[in-house]
């Protein structure tokens, strides 16, 4: 496997994980646990963020933005496959590609797409776990979205959805 087939096989597991978390969501009878909801708000806004300076365009929405559960479904579809497409669409040369961006607090900074990918995961798999934390906090029980999970299901080993 080559290090950019890593990097989309780790962007197809962002997609499955966050829609794990998603359909969790949906389970929870009232409100979402406000810490849960804040944190993967955070995740998918980060990834239109990034998205949007990857691809020159501007971002539909704000590092903090919190949304409701449908609006959450909704972005999800909108930047978790996306990641995947850039992915895949990438040659060396884009993937080398490095972005000039000013970060949330004004600071510029210059990084290359491929760092900018991987960090998107990263992030999002941290995020996942406040997520989880949270959940539980809430007396919750949280989704199982470890990458070794995917790995189980990818190649059937484990049924479990």
């Amino acid at each position: 496997m080559t290090g950019n087939d890593v990097l989309k096989n780790l962007a197809e597991y962002n997609v499955w994980a966050n829609w794990r978390v998603l359909k969790s969501f949906d389970r929870v009878e009232g409100e979402l646990p406000e810490y849960s909801q804040l944190m993967f708000s955070h995740l998918l806004n980060a990834q239109a963020i990034w998205i949007a300076r990857i691809t020159g365009t501007k971002s539909p929405v704000t590092v903090l933005q919190v949304h409701s559960l449908e609006e959450l479904h909704k972005l999800h579809e909108q930047t978790s496959p996306k990641l995947v497409e850039l992915y895949s669409n990438a040659d060396e040369t884009e993937l080398n590609r490095t972005i000039e961006y000013t970060n949330t607090q004004g600071k510029a900074y210059s990084t290359k797409v491929r760092d900018i990918l991987t960090h998107a995961i990263n992030h999002a798999t941290y995020h996942r776990g406040q997520v989880a934390r949270g959940l539980r906090l809430a007396g919750h029980e949280p989704v199982n979205s470890d990458y070794v999970t995917y790995v189980r299901i990818q190649y059937g080993q484990d049924m479990e959805l």
